[in-house]
């Protein structure tokens, strides 16, 4: 269950980079976590390719260049800078590739189950 969340600022040049290297490439993820609520900003390196198929619900957002989800039905769905998706848990196994570099901002969490 989600706490209420006050107003606030997140300031995410103080957040810290994680690296996560992916099947190629690279991904850096910025975390702000609240109880049932992550939010990510996250940069994919060029020629990254996520080293999992995800199951998990997320919302979305390309904030600069672009990518591509493979889904595990072969289906490929490009997101551009200024595109969102949203896909609740369990509804679909995805992954990301860049060809070049992108930034996202992700949101999810507990208000994504699929009930």
């Amino acid at each position: 269950m989600m706490n209420n969340i006050p107003f606030q600022i997140i300031n995410w040049d103080s957040i810290e980079k994680v690296e996560y290297k992916g099947d190629t490439g690279t991904a850096f993820w910025q975390t702000i976590q609240f109880a049932g609520l992550r939010i990510r900003l996250v940069e994919y390196s060029s020629d990254y390719l996520a080293d999992h198929w995800c199951q998990k619900g997320h919302i979305v957002h390309c904030l600069d260049g672009e990518f591509v989800s493979e889904l595990s039905t072969g289906e490929k769905i490009k997101l551009s800078k200024g595109e969102t998706y949203v896909v609740s848990d369990n509804l679909s196994s995805h992954r990301s590739f860049s060809a070049n570099s992108v930034k996202l901002l992700i949101v999810d969490g507990d208000f994504l189950k699929n009930t």
